[in-house]
């Protein structure tokens, strides 16, 4: 519906629409207000199923109604709770709908991390306003530092890690650990002091071609020393160059801004540090490699010139003449000496071919068949003798007189009989006759 004119005291004033009155309320608000942080405790908290979060933030005099869409929700780190002290960060809109203002949360901080994100983002633009972080003023590292201060607590886990690393890329340089406080009170002015002394080589003794500031992750509490003026100009100051590694990943600290490069962790500033030794080690090896070949190559050319060389000089040599002579020499009394073993062998193989032919018209050949078949003949006649059956097992039975016995019937009970073997005779007597 929008609006018309009516006649509202005879001036034809024009009436606006609830759409268009709650509309340019919307555009007031959202235009006249700047985004910004709002602290206070959270009620009424509600978790769509959708990821949207709707809760309402309240102090002792007011409340507002907020909301946090999904993909903002996905990245706060800290979780929202009921009841719990906030300081969020959004931008103020209207929900026409209702005709209700609420608050677009965009991040969430505990009410303590909020008070020092405040403090981090006004140091911040501060020390940035001098030029302290200025792009212009950061130094390269150096390739190949050979002594390196790493500033940091001597019983820490990163001073270890770091050590470590270096350790397995095989670094050999030298690491100096300048020992402080990481956290708590006094933190930042012992590591601002370790940084001043590692500048001034007489006070110290050591010649530093790059310091490192750092330590393992924690809490913005944690890390706050690194958040520390004293301690980030320190930094921005040093003659030798600084990379800044503190915490993890994650994690950002002034420091890192005043540092000339910054390192996601302590570990990975060890392996930036020994890159370039890294690099220069697979150089020189490919190179000894390289080397290795064309000396091998450039000696096995001159061996061949000079095995070359020798071989004519040993060809022109008289001595080698007469080698010559001496090989022609065995060459030839080789060759007769084959000729007349070949000669010798065709005479041998002759007479073999003449002693064949003799022995096949030789009587005594025709007398060594016969006496072969009649060898046969004989085995053929014992094999079949009766003393040949009897060495097989049978046996010869006899009546009193002494005649074979060849049927049973011949036999009667109670008669005697002789029993003839291979090896020897017996006796029996006949207990059932036919």
């Amino acid at each position: 519906m929008t609006g018309r004119e009516v006649d509202l005291g005879g001036g034809g004033t024009r009436a606006e629409s609830v759409t268009e009155f709650t509309r340019r309320v919307k555009a007031l608000l959202e235009h006249g207000l700047k985004p910004g942080w709002v602290r206070g405790e959270v009620s009424n908290l509600r978790i769509q199923a959708s990821g949207h979060v709707y809760f309402s933030l309240k102090d002792a005099g007011a409340q507002v109604r907020a909301v946090m869409f999904r993909g903002d929700a996905a990245r706060q780190t800290v979780r929202l709770r009921e009841g719990g002290q906030m300081v969020v960060y959004g931008e103020a809109s209207v929900y026409e709908a209702r005709g209700e203002y609420q608050l677009i949360v965009r991040a969430v901080v505990d009410d303590g991390t909020g008070r020092l994100q405040r403090e981090f983002e006004a140091l911040k633009a501060r020390l940035a306003a001098e030029g302290l972080f200025d792009r212009e003023k950061k130094r390269p590292l150096p390739r190949l530092p050979r002594t390196v201060g790493f500033v940091t607590s001597p019983t820490g886990a990163a001073a270890q890690d770091f050590l470590r690393i270096l350790a397995r890329r095989g670094w050999s340089g030298r690491v100096v650990v300048l020992p402080a406080k990481v956290q708590g009170e006094g933190a930042a002015e012992e590591c601002a002091a370790m940084i001043a002394a590692a500048n001034d080589p007489a006070a110290c003794g050591v010649e530093f071609d790059l310091l490192v500031v750092g330590r393992g992750g924690g809490s913005l509490e944690d890390l706050w020393a690194f958040n520390e003026e004293i301690l980030v100009r320190a930094v921005a100051a040093s003659r030798v160059p600084v990379v800044s590694a503190v915490g993890h990943e994650i994690d950002f600290t002034l420091c890192d801004f005043a540092a000339d490069v910054r390192a996601e962790t302590p570990s990975a500033a060890a392996e930036l540090i020994s890159s370039g030794f890294v690099a220069e080690a697979e150089r020189l090896a490919r190179l000894a490699r390289a080397l290795g070949g064309e000396v091998e190559a450039m000696v096995g050319s001159a061996r061949d010139r000079l095995d070359g060389l020798g071989a004519r000089l040993k060809l022109l040599s008289p001595a080698a003449q007469v080698e010559r002579g001496w090989l022609r020499l065995d060459d030839l009394r080789n060759r007769s000496e084959a000729a007349l073993e070949h000669a010798l062998q065709a005479r041998r193989h002759d007479a073999a071919l003449l002693a064949g032919r003799l022995a096949a018209v030789s009587p005594a050949r025709r007398v060594e068949a016969e006496s072969q078949r009649l060898l046969g003949f004989w085995k053929r006649l014992q094999a079949a003798s009766p003393a040949s059956v009897l060495n097989r097992g049978f046996a010869i039975v006899r009546d009193a007189e002494g005649r074979p016995v060849t049927r049973a019937a011949a036999l009667r009970a109670g008669e005697r009989v002789g029993l003839e073997f291979g090896d020897g005779r017996g006796a029996a007597r006949v207990e059932q006759g036919s």
